[in-house]
C-alpha cells in the first residue's frame, strides 16, 4: 500500500493556522470513510463522499465539469473496496484526502481525477490501459507517473528509480509532482502508527527530496506543513520548545502585530487604497529559525503582516504609503515582483519599526500573486492548454514554460548520465540542497539558470553539455576569467571553446564544478580515460588564459625555431634564426621573444641547442658576465613570427574586448593571453601573438597603445614569462 494509517492515540504536530480568505475546517475523514462504506451513489448522482472535493473545486473553477470526478471516485471506491488503512479506515479515504488537498489549492479537473485514481494501478487490479480507456491519455500519464516501481523487480533500487521515473514524468507534466506532494503530505499527517525508525526514514526522504521539490515548484502551502511534520518527527525536543514559545505568545494580552496591522489599515484607508490586511503567523520551522538567528523572540517575530491588493501598481502604492507614514527598515526591502524568484514567487518585502524597537515584516502582493505563492505550479492549471496570446517568449523564440523551469531541465539532463541508482540518489539530494538560483547572461542574448555558487565550469557544461570538455577559458562581464571563477546573479559569461577534437577536461575542474551535471560529465570522461594527464598538464594557468583554437600554447621554456641546415625541422610558421655552428638546433628565447628585424645573439646550451636572444635582453649580460661565449646567429628567410607583448592599462568596462579587437584588425592571431588581477585600478595583460610578418609588429603595438585606457605596450623582457 502506498498510504499509511493514522494513529489516533499519537498526537501529531499542531501548526499555527495560516489565515486564508476562504478558510475551511479540515474534513473529518472518518465521516468520509463511513460515506465510502455505503458504496457509490446512484448513476449520474455525485457521491456524498466527494461532496467536499466538489465544493472546494467549484470555489476555484465554478464551471468545472464534475462528471469525471464522479466516475473516478466510483472506480477508485470499487477497486479499493475491502482494503483498510492501519487506522481501520477504508483505504478510499486516502485518495479522497489527497484530492481534497489539491482541490483546496485550485488544481484543475484532470489533476483531481488522476489523484482519485493514483493508487489504483499500484494497489488494485485496475490497469493503466483501463485508466486510459475510461479517462484519457492525460489521466493515464499522471497515474503512471506517480505509480511506484515494484521492489520485487528493483530491490533496494526501487525507491531511487521510482523518483527518477517520477522526475522524468514531471519534466513532461508538472502535475505528476503535484499529486506526489499531496500524497506525501497526507501520509506524513497520518504517520503515527508506523514504527519510529520507519517514521524517521520517511521523514528524512521528505526533508531531502520532497520539501526541496515543493519549494522549487512554489507550492508553499504544502512545503511549510511538510517542514513542520518532519521537524516534529526528527527533532521532537526542539519542536516541543518551539511549540511552547508559540503557545506562550498566543496567550499574551497584547499583540503588537495586530496593532501594526491596524495602523497599516488606517494608512491605506487614508490613501484610499483598497486592500486586505492580514496577520500571517509563522509556521513552526520558521519560528525555530528566527529564534536561532535572533535569540529572544518578541511579539512581532511570530508572524508577518500580509497586504493583498488587486493590481500590480497598487503594490507599489502600498509600499510608498507605508514608507511615508511609518518608519521603514530600508535594508529589509526586496522587490520580487520586478524580479520574481525562480519558483514563480512574486511579492514586495519590507519592514516597519515601532517606537519600542520591534520590527514587523510586511508582505505586499496581489490576490493572484498570493494564490501562486501558496499553490505554485498547481495554480497554473493545465500545462497542455494552448498558450495565451500574451505568453512570454524566450530569446530564441521558444515559449517560456513556467512549468518547466531551468532547475528541472538541468536535473533531467544530468540524471540521464547518472550511472547507477546510488549515484542518482545521492546526487539528487545534493542538487536539491542548493536552494537559490542565479541567472547569468550569454553574449547571444540567451540566459543560463545556475545554482548559487556555480562557476564558469558549471556554465560551460550547462550550455554545451559534454562538448564543454573543449572549453579553454571564459570572459565574465568582458574580462578574461579563470574557469574556477564563481559567478554572480546578472553576470555576462562568454565561454571560449577550442576546436581540437582531442580536447580534454582537467581533473582539477572537479574542484570547481558545483552542479551535478558538470561533475558527472567530468567524472565520466576521467573514468573512460584513466591515462589522462594530471591537473598540472591539463588545467589552465592560475591567471585567466585563453588559447587559439588550433594552435598549442607557447611553452614556458624557449621556443624552437629553424635550425642550421643539417638540424631538425623548425615549428611551422615561426620566425627562424640560423647559425653556422654544425649540428646545432636553434631556439628563440622565451624571456625576450626576438623577432625580425631585432638585433640578435646566441648562446650554446646543453643538448646542442643555441638559444637566440635580443642583444638588449637582460639575460645576455648575465650570461656574458658568467663567462659564456656568444654564438653568431642571423635571421633566416621566413618573416612570420610569434612574440610576447605586455600591455599596461587602467581598468574599465569592455577594455579587454576593445584591445583584442584592435589586435585582430592588425592581423595578430592571439595564441594565449593572461590578465592579472587589478591592482590600484591598473591591469597588466600578457599576450603571445602570431604575426604573418614581423614587419607588422610596430603597427600592432601602436594600435594597442591607441586603445583608450592602455598607457603602455612593451615587448617581453623578463625571464620566465
Amino acid at each position: 500500500m502506498s498510504a499509511e494509517a493514522t494513529n489516533p492515540a499519537s498526537p501529531g504536530p499542531v501548526a499555527p493556522t495560516v489565515p486564508r480568505r476562504k478558510a475551511r475546517p479540515r474534513i473529518d475523514l472518518r465521516r468520509l470513510g463511513r460515506a465510502a462504506l455505503l458504496g457509490p451513489a446512484a448513476r449520474d448522482r455525485l457521491p456524498d463522499a466527494i461532496g467536499h472535493v466538489a465544493e472546494a473545486h467549484r470555489a476555484h473553477h465554478p464551471d468545472a465539469d464534475l462528471e469525471p470526478l464522479r466516475r473516478a471516485y466510483v472506480l477508485a471506491e470499487s477497486s479499493h473496496r475491502g482494503q483498510m488503512r492501519k487506522s481501520g479506515e477504508p483505504y478510499i479515504t486516502h485518495p479522497l484526502a489527497v484530492t481534497l488537498i489539491l482541490a483546496e489549492l485550485g488544481a484543475e479537473t484532470t489533476t483531481l481525477t488522476a489523484s482519485l485514481l493514483h493508487d489504483t494501478v499500484e494497489d488494485t487490479d485496475v490497469t493503466l490501459d483501463q485508466v486510459g480507456e475510461q479517462f484519457g491519455a492525460e489521466v493515464r500519464y499522471l497515474v503512471d507517473g506517480v505509480t511506484k516501481l515494484e521492489k520485487v523487480d528493483y530491490g533496494a533500487a526501487a525507491e531511487p528509480e521510482t523518483f527518477r521515473k517520477m522526475l522524468v514524468a514531471t519534466g513532461n507534466d508538472v502535475r505528476v509532482m503535484s499529486i506526489k506532494l499531496a500524497d506525501r503530505l497526507h501520509n506524513m499527517r497520518t504517520l503515527g502508527v508506523m514504527r519510529p525508525e520507519k517514521q524517521a526514514r520517511i521523514a528524512k526522504v521528505t526533508r531531502d527530496v520532497l520539501i526541496p521539490l515543493a519549494e522549487r515548484l512554489g507550492v508553499q502551502a504544502l512545503k511549510t506543513e511538510l517542514e513542520d511534520l518532519v521537524f516534529a518527527i526528527l527533532h521532537p525536543e526542539e519542536y516541543a520548545r518551539t511549540r511552547e514559545m508559540i503557545v506562550d505568545n498566543t496567550a499574551r494580552s497584547d499583540d503588537p502585530l495586530a496593532e501594526i496591522a491596524d495602523e497599516v489599515r488606517g494608512v491605506l484607508r487614508e490613501a484610499d487604497i483598497t486592500a486586505e490586511v492580514l496577520i500571517r503567523p509563522r509556521h513552526f520551522v520558521s519560528v525555530h529559525r528566527v529564534a536561532r538567528k535572533r535569540g529572544r523572540l518578541r511579539g512581532t517575530d511570530f508572524g508577518r503582516v500580509l497586504v493583498l491588493v488587486n493590481e500590480d501598481a497598487d503594490c507599489y502604492g502600498v509600499l510608498g504609503e507605508l514608507h511615508t507614514c511609518m518608519t521603514p527598515v530600508v535594508s529589509e526591502f526586496k522587490d520580487f515582483i520586478a524580479v520574481p524568484k525562480f519558483n514563480l514567487y512574486q511579492s514586495l518585502h519590507t519592514a516597519v519599526a515601532r517606537a519600542d524597537g520591534q520590527v514587523a515584516e510586511v508582505l505586499i502582493r496581489t490576490h493572484q500573486m498570493h494564490k501562486v505563492a501558496e499553490a505554485g505550479v498547481v495554480a497554473l492549471g493545465n500545462p497542455y492548454a494552448p498558450p495565451a496570446e500574451d505568453q512570454h517568449h524566450a530569446a530564441d523564440g521558444e515559449r517560456v514554460d513556467p512549468t518547466r523551469p531551468g532547475w528541472l531541465s538541468r536535473l533531467l539532463d544530468w540524471q540521464e548520465a547518472a550511472p547507477d541508482p546510488d549515484t542518482f540518489w545521492s546526487t539528487l539530494r545534493e542538487d536539491l540542497a542548493q536552494d537559490r538560483e542565479i541567472t547569468v547572461f550569454r553574449p547571444d542574448g540567451g540566459t543560463l539558470g545556475l545554482p548559487e555558487g556555480a562557476t564558469c565550469v558549471d556554465a560551460a557544461y550547462a550550455q554545451y553539455g559534454e562538448d564543454a570538455h573543449a572549453c579553454i577559458g571564459a570572459r565574465v562581464n568582458g574580462r578574461l576569467a579563470t574557469l574556477s571563477t564563481v559567478l554572480k546573479d546578472g553576470d555576462t559569461v562568454q565561454l571560449l571553446m577550442g576546436q581540437d577534437p582531442a580536447s580534454e577536461p582537467s581533473r582539477e575542474w572537479l574542484e570547481h564544478a558545483h552542479t551535478p551535471g558538470a561533475r558527472i560529465a567530468i567524472q565520466r570522461w576521467l573514468a573512460t580515460h584513466p591515462a589522462a594527464t594530471g591537473p598540472e598538464e591539463a588545467s589552465p594557468a592560475p591567471e585567466a588564459r585563453t588559447e587559439a583554437p588550433s594552435r598549442p600554447p607557447v611553452p614556458q621554456s624557449d621556443v624552437p625555431s629553424r635550425p642550421a641546415a643539417d638540424g631538425p625541422a623548425a615549428r611551422p610558421g615561426a620566425a627562424n634564426a640560423v647559425t653556422d655552428l654544425p649540428g646545432a638546433t636553434v631556439r628563440l628565447a622565451g624571456c625576450c621573444t626576438p623577432v625580425p628585424p631585432d638585433e640578435i645573439t646566441g648562446f650554446a646550451v646543453r643538448g646542442g641547442v643555441v638559444t637566440v636572444h635580443r642583444v638588449e635582453c637582460p639575460g645576455v649580460e648575465r650570461m656574458k658576465s658568467g663567462g659564456r661565449a656568444d654564438v653568431d646567429v642571423r635571421w633566416g628567410d621566413t618573416t612570420a613570427c610569434r612574440v610576447t607583448l605586455f600591455a599596461e592599462s587602467f581598468g574599465r568596462p569592455h577594455l579587454l574586448a576593445d584591445l583584442t579587437e584592435a589586435m585582430a584588425l592588425e592581423g595578430a592571431e592571439i595564441v594565449s593571453a593572461t590578465v592579472e588581477p587589478p591592482s590600484q585600478q591598473r591591469v597588466r595583460h600578457t599576450y603571445t601573438v602570431q604575426l604573418p610578418d614581423a614587419a607588422l609588429l610596430p603597427a600592432l603595438m601602436r594600435a594597442m597603445r591607441n586603445v583608450p585606457g592602455v598607457y603602455d605596450v612593451s615587448r617581453a623582457q623578463t625571464p620566465g614569462v
